[in-house]
């Protein structure tokens, strides 16, 4: 499989359990690859053989702006299945970042990885 990545994504949303995450809101980061198979797109320089990681971009950016969730599990799983209405992509991983999240000593970011395919 090829794969096309998107790194840095950044949007605001209003994901969290406490109160304060949910009102205020904060920016969450999102890094993608999406894997496919380009040849066919390669072969034909055509745009409709492969995935359009603009649109993909803005609709993963109307994800994070979108519904707010406890978990940035459930919002890294709702990016996943929003890649993989792309028929191109037959797996995608996908990284939430919550660099302000609530956490009362140092650090540097909270991040989780998951990884989907169509089964």
């Amino acid at each position: 499989m090829d794969r096309v990545a998107l790194r840095g994504l950044k949007a605001r949303g209003h994901h969290g359990v406490f109160p304060r995450e949910r009102e205020e809101g904060q920016t969450f980061i999102v890094d993608l690859v999406l894997h496919l198979d380009t040849r066919s797109a390669a072969a034909d320089d055509d745009l409709a053989k492969t995935v359009h990681y603009g649109v993909v971009a803005e609709e993963v950016v109307d994800v994070v702006q979108g519904e707010p969730v406890d978990l940035i599990e459930t919002l890294a799983e709702r990016i996943a299945q929003q890649c993989l209405k792309h028929e191109a992509v037959a797996e995608v991983e996908v990284v939430v970042h919550k660099p302000d999240a609530p956490i009362t000593v140092p650090f540097d970011d909270v991040t989780i990885t998951i990884t989907r395919s169509r089964a």
